[in-house]
């Protein structure tokens, strides 16, 4: 038994690293789960904070079994798919994190959720607000045109990824959140600096 092993997608997975984030995992949350409330902290994010919101549907696209924590394997698992998964792979978590009330379908009204919530986190960071850019409605009607095929007001999985595969605007847009772990890492550090 080596020190890493071979995922479907030919990446390796470093032993020593998963003993270190367990370790590290462990040590910050000592129940083996983190809770909402954890998870905003293991990460800086103040409750009440401009992620909050965003930080609340990352963790829902972390809890797998929808028990409202996340146990050590739903963390790895989340930030394998983040660091390595494919696009198609990673559109289907950006779903999830989209899909706010889990009915497998993204409405209107999720969709602004999310883009105000990324707007804000961006506006709050200063990150690419010099440019002139679209208003969270602009941003919401011009994806829904994009991507609502069937035109029914509510975008299916099967359309979020075709949507975004076929049309690089769209794709960008859905990118603003597709990075969790640039967002984890940034967070992470400011925390470290407190």
């Amino acid at each position: 038994m080596g020190q890493t092993q071979q995922t479907g997608s030919c990446e390796e997975i470093d032993v020593k690293a998963l003993q270190d984030m367990y370790k590290k995992f462990v040590l910050e949350c000592p129940s083996g789960v983190l809770f909402l409330h954890e998870f905003k902290r293991f990460f800086g994010v103040d409750p009440t904070g401009e992620a909050s919101d965003y930080a609340e549907n990352m963790f829902r696209a972390f809890d797998k079994n929808g028990d409202n924590t996340i146990d050590f394997l739903e963390f790895v698992a989340a930030l394998n798919l983040v660091f390595r998964g494919d696009l198609e792979h990673k559109l289907r978590w950006s779903f999830k994190v989209y899909d706010k009330d889990g009915n497998g379908y993204v409405d209107r009204n999720e969709l602004r959720s999310i883009i105000d919530s990324i707007y804000r986190i961006k506006k709050f960071s200063k990150k690419d607000m010099s440019e002139t850019q679209l208003s969270v409605d602009e941003v919401v009607e011009r994806i829904l045109d994009a991507v609502d095929f069937d035109g029914d007001g509510h975008i299916t999985l099967e359309e979020f990824i075709r949507g975004a595969q076929e049309d690089p605007w769209v794709l960008n847009m859905l990118r603003l959140d597709m990075n969790p772990a640039g967002w984890v890492l940034e967070n992470r550090r400011k925390s470290a600096h407190f």
